[in-house]
């Protein structure tokens, strides 16, 4: 059976750049099944098992993600809602398995992740409460601030008040607590914030310390320190506080939180 050599032209599948697979598809096509169906199975079954990563995939598609600023066109129930969609995805499977009764949320913005976290969170059925701080609340949107299952607190989130609220909160909704920061991405904030929150989070607790690629991570080179670099300054304090999940940090390939998926030990 002569096959034709086929040039790895732009927009060509994987089976038709790859010659094995081209040579597979030929075979079951010539036997009596459905058009298309040799195809099919060597796209479906034997690609994954010969796809050969170079590496720079995750670290190019998070370059494109945060420089075309799609991240900024994404919305949740119509509210603007600055992260990345697979992060979400992360964040909600992590929310159902840990079932937490409090979110705490440094960094409300326009109210969106708030809203998503409380939508979420109301799918669980547990009784929770979402606690949204930010230094200002000029962005936040209406809608977002009537939501009866979120507390909207303008303020700094490393005084200690921020820290008594937690507290307070932790008391009238025990349980676990899922915590995410992503106000201020200097290094020496994002370390404050994480010191604030040490006495807060107990042993299971989950943390998520946002825009860490910022700073060369792969984004940004030349930022300065920023999140990244207050992990690994709060880990060389603190080394056996928390355990990384990498497992969670790995699924879909890339993440804005690259070494920010925080178990509390």
């Amino acid at each position: 059976m002569a096959l034709k050599p086929r040039e790895a032209a732009r927009g060509a599948s994987f089976v038709d750049r790859n010659a094995f697979l081209r040579f597979t598809a030929a075979l079951f096509e010539a036997r009596p099944t459905p058009s298309g169906l040799g195809r099919r199975i060597a796209s479906g079954v034997l690609a994954p098992l010969l796809y050969q990563p170079t590496d720079s995939e995750p670290e190019e598609y998070n370059k494109w993600y945060y420089n075309t600023n799609v991240w900024k066109k994404t919305t949740w129930m119509g509210i603007d809602c600055w992260k990345s969609v697979s992060d979400l995805w992360n964040y909600q499977e992590i929310l159902f398995d840990l079932k937490p009764s409090l979110v705490v949320e440094f960094g409300t913005n326009q109210g969106g992740s708030a809203l998503f976290f409380a939508s979420v969170m109301r799918q669980i059925g547990e009784t929770f409460k979402v606690l949204s701080v930010d230094i200002n609340h000029k962005a936040l949107d209406p809608a977002a601030r009537r939501d009866p299952d979120i507390v909207f607190v303008e303020s700094r989130s490393t005084i200690p008040a921020i820290a008594e609220h937690i507290r307070r909160l932790r008391s009238e909704f025990p349980g676990k607590v899922f915590a995410i920061l992503d106000s201020d991405h200097s290094r020496d904030h994002v370390l404050a914030e994480m010191k604030l929150l040490r006495p807060l989070l107990s042993a299971g607790d989950y943390l998520l310390v946002e825009d860490s690629m910022l700073n060369g991570h792969p984004n940004l080179p030349g930022w300065g320190p920023g999140p990244y670099e207050a992990i690994e300054a709060y880990e060389h304090e603190f080394p056996t506080d928390y355990t990384h999940d990498v497992a969670r940090e790995n699924k879909f390939g890339w993440t804005f939180a690259p070494n920010g998926f925080l178990i509390r030990n």
